[in-house]
């Protein structure tokens, strides 16, 4: 059992005979009242998200999981393809199990694979960040510093990132996975 308060995104835990993965975990303070925490939970079988507020010391049962290192291969239609390193195995998994990670996934990118007792794919766990190419943005600002308002970016999979202002089209930056959030530009972009 564990407490609400240490829930954090990509938890795995049983409630009413369901497996819920946490998609994103805040602890929250309204201004009056006691604190609560405010998740984005997914029913890891059918796919369905929910925004659920629970108490801080609200207890869950948690999942032991399965890890396995494995290597996104491609996506076609609503399937998308990954490679165990050490077996060679493909597994498919589910738009629908994935949810908003689709955005995150780049050819060749390593990712943990999370299987239950039964060997049942629940789903990935993302590295912490991903290089992605902006594929379309606003003119480059001259003289944009990084402490300007910054603009929204398309990457190359879709994903709508905010960036700096002196970001141009076709550079290449690291992006979080866990906000969608820019941290850099890629070490190997020329400055």
């Amino acid at each position: 059992m564990v407490q609400a308060i240490n829930l954090k995104k990509g938890m795995i835990f049983s409630q009413d005979g369901k497996l819920i993965k946490v998609l994103k975990a805040n602890h929250h303070k309204p201004g009056k009242g006691n604190t609560v925490m405010q998740m984005d939970l997914r029913d890891v079988k059918s796919g369905a998200v929910v925004h659920k507020t629970m108490r801080p010391t609200e207890k869950v049962d948690l999942v032991e999981v399965t890890k396995k290192k494995a290597q996104y291969l491609y996506g076609e239609g609503d399937t998308y393809t990954f490679m165990d390193t050490d077996t060679y195995d493909q597994y498919e998994v589910s738009a629908d199990q994935l949810g908003d990670d689709v955005k995150f996934l780049m050819p060749n990118i390593m990712v943990d694979m999370d299987f239950t007792d039964d060997n049942k794919i629940i789903g990935i766990e993302l590295p912490s960040t991903v290089e992605m190419t902006v594929k379309e943005t606003q003119p480059e600002i001259k003289g944009a510093t990084v402490a300007g308002g910054g603009k929204p970016a398309t990457m190359e999979t879709g994903l709508v990132v905010q960036v700096p202002d002196f970001i141009k089209n076709g550079e290449k930056l690291v992006i979080g996975t866990e906000n969608g959030d820019y941290k850099s530009r890629a070490d190997s972009q020329p400055r």
